[in-house]
């Protein structure tokens, strides 16, 4: 995949309606990612899926900062930013509690995973 033009319009980009349409390529998407603190004193388990009963695939060190591709509901977990089912896609199939990422909200603060 090419990311050379990224919002580039083309003519047969009309689909008939005679509007040209803005593409966005994944690299336009991946430069909107923004990256969260996770809580200061905690190695933080990085999840196959949204809840403690899948499996840990890495584990984050103190201090670590993590990027929040998407989001989607899951296990509540109790942690130092609250209680939350928020859970926090970071990389392809590695998910974290929001409650233990700083994001300055209780609620969604990215797109919710498709």
């Amino acid at each position: 995949m090419s990311t050379d033009h990224i919002g580039e319009r083309t003519a047969d980009e009309t689909n008939g309606t005679g509007r040209t349409e803005l593409k966005i390529t994944t690299a336009a998407a991946a430069a909107a990612v923004r990256y969260y603190s996770v809580a200061p004193g905690y190695r933080l388990n990085v999840r196959s899926g949204p809840g403690t009963s899948y499996t840990i695939v890495r584990v984050l060190s103190e201090g670590a900062k993590v990027p929040i591709y998407c989001q989607r509901p899951g296990e509540s977990i109790a942690g130092p930013y609250g209680t939350s089912n928020i859970w926090d896609n970071i990389d392809n199939g590695q998910y974290v509690s929001d409650a233990y990422v700083l994001t300055g909200s209780d609620g969604y603060v990215a797109p919710h995973c498709s």
